[in-house]
């Protein structure tokens, strides 16, 4: 491998990684991975696109569900720019500015997601606790607030992590495990100190999936602490219904993130299972967040058939 002319790097590139040993099927795994995509930039886009449309959705919990969607857009696009031509065309080369700014935009879009997740544990206890203040807690001027906290909070902390990469020379391995940048793997690829990165990651996730994490527990005791109150059953089954999605998105997002924080740190899996629960943690919850909040919502669900019915009927004149 060459040296470009700035000292500072041995290597030009680093090389990803789509599933070793699958090289002569990757067409073939292609396949479900367009697929992933496609349902989740068409499900996504379409969530936002009903929720921006239909006044009746212009509630917090369908404005909520309108910034989860944004941001696994976000997370989609940014993975599917290195993932498909890795599976399409085999080029699993990427320059180093290019993966500095991709793992840029990944970690302030896991954060950003973090923080949407927090603030709808938020919307379900206000709904189920507070009922009759839920409109004139969450008003569109404190949605738009905290929409803009989400954005400035990810981009605030996870800015900082290419300009840090930025000091180190690389020159162990530059293969990549995944098919898309990691401020930990490209870290480990210095030949330098990497100390300050250490602490400032580790710093960055607990107060980014750290925090969020323990205060949507704490949102969750306070909710079952109110319906466990309820003395119809039935209202108290009504109300833990509405959680369910939520609940699903939460478990998606935080459940391989959680797997694949252990396994880098502390474990000894094997390379695969590390591989495959990578693509998990960045591909599933974009691509089942839709399709749960769809199939739960009657409300929202509503909406998209009648605007299926309506465009078919156009296309029948």
């Amino acid at each position: 491998m060459t040296a470009i002319n700035d000292s500072r790097f041995e290597h030009e590139v680093f090389l990803l990684t789509g599933i070793p040993g699958q090289e002569t099927v990757y067409l073939w795994i292609s396949f479900p991975f367009c697929l992933m995509y496609i349902i989740s930039i068409v499900g996504n886009s379409f969530i936002v696109f009903v929720v921006r449309k239909d006044a009746s959705l212009h509630e917090p919990m369908y404005i909520f569900l309108s910034m989860l969607a944004i941001t696994d857009l976000g997370l989609s696009i940014t993975t599917m720019l290195t993932t498909l031509p890795i599976f399409l065309l085999n080029s699993r080369e990427i320059s180093l500015d290019a993966c500095f700014a991709q793992l840029c935009f990944i970690h302030s879009l896991a954060c950003i997601e973090s923080s949407v997740l927090l603030f709808m544990s938020f919307d379900r206890l206000i709904a189920i606790s507070y009922p009759l203040r839920y409109a004139s807690i969450l008003t569109p001027q404190r949605l738009a607030k905290m929409w803009l906290v989400c954005v400035l909070k990810g981009v605030a902390l996870n800015l900082p992590l290419p300009i840090l990469l930025k000091r180190f020379r690389y020159c162990r391995e530059n293969v990549l495990t995944h098919s898309f940048c990691t401020h930990g793997e490209v870290m480990r690829m210095a030949c330098s100190d990497v100390t300050v990165n250490v602490i400032f990651g580790l710093l960055n996730a607990l107060i980014t999936q750290g925090l969020d994490s323990l205060f949507i527990f704490l949102s969750y005791v306070m909710i079952l602490k109110t319906v466990l109150s309820i003395t119809s059953k039935a209202e108290c089954l009504r109300a833990l219904n509405t959680c369910v999605s939520h609940l699903c998105a939460v478990l998606a997002f935080y459940m391989p993130y959680i797997g694949l924080t252990l396994m880098h740190r502390f474990g000894r899996s094997s390379y695969l299972v590390q591989i495959i629960l990578g693509y998990i943690y960045l591909l599933f919850p974009p691509v089942m967040n839709p399709i749960v909040y769809s199939v739960k919502s009657k409300h929202l669900r509503m909406k998209i058939v009648r605007i299926f019915v309506n465009c078919h009927l156009l296309h029948s004149v």
